[in-house]
């Protein structure tokens, strides 16, 4: 690995970012009536894309806001531009990640397979979304008050019977759940400034019609090798992402894929017992358990290299252990293109395998050093529903993981380390009880978790039952 690209300044990221910093803190005091000060940030974003097919656009989008005279599509400009200058900060970023690691990029789709066919989503629940996105913008987060974000509520009820409007309606629901438990904003101490801004400017281009078409998808036929999962936990859903390699049957170029399942959870159940919610859903997290691969049967796959899962398409294989895999598969897998709307420094998630590398334990903080180079451990994204800990990582000689990017540093989240005990070397994998364990530790964890779920499943009958 090349670390030090990871640790080498990026030509033009600081402007971006302090482009978009500026323009997230005139949304802090809202658009109804911007001050001096809030007129800098607008005019600092219309300055940032002035080079590009926005510039006309957004120069009119940012003097008629700063005017108090703005309207929906004028608000739509800002988000655009918004997008596309952290659209750049990723593909900027995953360009340099690539390249430190050695890996190739998959070429961008054809421009006329982009879009799948399908039914097109009703205008009126888009405009009545971009409406109350709008709202929002004019109140700034200081300005929002109960009615302001109740405001959601009869929006997404309509949405959801439309599966083209599923992820707008889950985001404006998840978004407005946040926005509900800080009202009002004026009492506010600390306001999550770039994250908001992330999820209006997100679900403001999700209100463009066509915007979250369904990218192109094709059959995967082949060998799948699992490198591990990365558990996505809140307070209401939890989901599981699988990284793994496929090969191809045909004898094509391997590449990087996801297999990702979903379930709503209550939120007393965490830790093991996610994976009881997660495991009838999708058997690739048994072979995640096991080390096997798994044979792919005209398994669906978009072009930005997501499985749509679907277990009848899917055989248990040989065994094949992850840092196997990692060794002699992953060097050679091509990475897939990212569908423009989901370019995000926030998603950026590159499989890598370090070794030889040094450990600097402070403590809560471990780093590895790599060639010289110090790379952040990006530990709290370990979850607790498996074996994996931070000290086993501080005692590993060995890492599979993702690397990442956050507070202006690349750093690697875990997903497997290898250790010595015993003068052997141990795997630990993040993943290890996903589909169930004989571990100790695992099977308290699991019981545990059992008796949450039957206690909440009789209260739930006998509600149903009244």
């Amino acid at each position: 690995m090349r670390a030090d690209l990871l640790t080498d300044a990026v030509e033009g990221l600081d402007e971006a970012l302090a482009a978009v910093d500026g323009f997230d803190g005139v949304l802090v005091g809202g658009l109804l009536r911007p001050q001096p000060a809030q007129a800098i940030g607008l005019a600092g974003l219309a300055d940032a894309v002035a080079g590009s097919p926005l510039a006309g656009r957004v120069a009119e989008a940012a003097e008629k806001t700063a005017a108090g005279a703005a309207d929906e599509d004028h608000y739509l400009a800002l988000a655009a531009a918004r997008t596309a200058l952290l659209g750049s900060v990723h593909d900027a970023l995953i360009a340099r990640g690539e390249e430190a690691v050695g890996r190739t990029c998959a070429e961008e789709p054809a421009a006329e397979a982009a879009g799948a066919a399908g039914a097109e989503p009703p205008v009126n629940l888009l405009v009545a979304a971009r409406g109350w996105l709008c709202d929002l913008a004019r109140a700034g987060w200081q300005g929002i008050d109960h009615e302001l974000v109740g405001g959601a509520a009869p929006v997404v009820t309509a949405m959801l019977p439309e599966p083209g409007l599923r992820r707008l309606a889950t985001l404006l629901d998840g978004f407005a759940a946040e926005l509900a438990a800080s009202c009002p904003g004026a009492t506010q101490e600390r306001i999550p400034v770039r994250r908001w801004a992330d999820l209006w400017s997100r679900a403001m281009m999700l209100t463009l019609p066509g915007a979250d078409r369904a990218t192109a998808v094709t059959e995967a036929t082949g060998r799948l090798l699992p490198l591990g999962v990365d558990l996505h936990e809140h307070a209401t859903a939890v989901q599981a992402q699988v990284h793994a390699v496929f090969e191809p049957a045909d004898g094509g170029m391997p590449r990087l894929v996801r297999a990702s399942v979903s379930a709503p959870k209550p939120d007393t159940v965490v830790g093991a017992g996610l994976w009881q919610l997660l495991r009838p859903h999708m058997s690739l997290l048994a072979a995640v358990s096991e080390g096997r691969a798994m044979e792919l049967e005209a398994m669906p796959v978009t072009a930005e290299g997501d499985l749509i899962w679907d277990d009848a398409r899917a055989t248990l294989g040989e065994p094949a252990e992850p840092f196997t895999t990692a060794r002699v598969a992953l060097p050679t897998a091509a990475a897939s293109p990212v569908a423009p709307v989901d370019r995000h420094p926030a998603r950026i998630a590159v499989p890598v395998l370090l070794e030889g590398y040094g450990v600097e334990d402070e403590g809560e903080a471990v780093a590895f050093r790599v060639a010289g180079e110090r790379l952040a451990v990006d530990a709290g994204r370990v979850p607790a529903a498996g074996p994996l800990t931070a000290d086993a990582v501080a005692s590993s000689a060995a890492c599979l993981g993702l690397l990442r990017w956050d507070a202006g540093e690349f750093l690697v989240q875990p997903l497997a380390v290898e250790r010595t005990v015993r003068k052997k070397p141990v795997a630990v994998h993040a993943g290890a009880w996903a589909g169930g364990t004989a571990d100790k530790a695992g099977v308290r964890a699991e019981k545990a978790a059992t008796d949450a779920v039957t206690v909440l499943r009789e209260r739930a009958g006998r509600l149903l039952r009244k």
